[in-house]
């Protein structure tokens, strides 16, 4: 996620999803990546919908879990959250995990930075 912030009055919240094969201390491939944009307030429900957005525009779908940091949606537990992902939704707990939500975080951020 980017920009989940207010500049000149508005928001620009930006996701990317990142599918790759990873194992647990690296990315292996990337297969691909999704984004999605949206000019929302940065409610829980409105980031979770973005960032559902994101992982559907993916090229093929991901076989295995969806994964974010904690922060991404408030803290909330991941059960509640993975309601709205298919196939399953966690929280990172590898180092595989981490860099790939870290290769999400800097294609959003570059995503972000042309769309402004």
């Amino acid at each position: 996620m980017s920009g989940r912030h207010e500049e000149d009055g508005e928001y620009l919240m930006v996701a990317a999803a990142v599918h790759a094969r990873i194992d647990s201390a690296r990315i292996r491939s990337v297969e691909g990546m999704g984004f999605a944009a949206a000019r929302e307030g940065p409610t829980l429900e409105a980031t979770v919908a973005l960032a559902a957005d994101a992982v559907g525009d993916l090229p093929t779908p991901p076989d295995g879990p969806i994964v974010a940091e904690g922060g991404e949606f408030y803290e909330e537990p991941a059960s509640r959250v993975g309601l709205s992902f298919q196939p399953e939704f966690k929280y990172v707990e590898s180092i595989g995990e981490r860099e790939t939500v870290q290769a999400a975080h800097h294609a959003a951020y570059a995503a972000r930075d042309l769309l402004r």
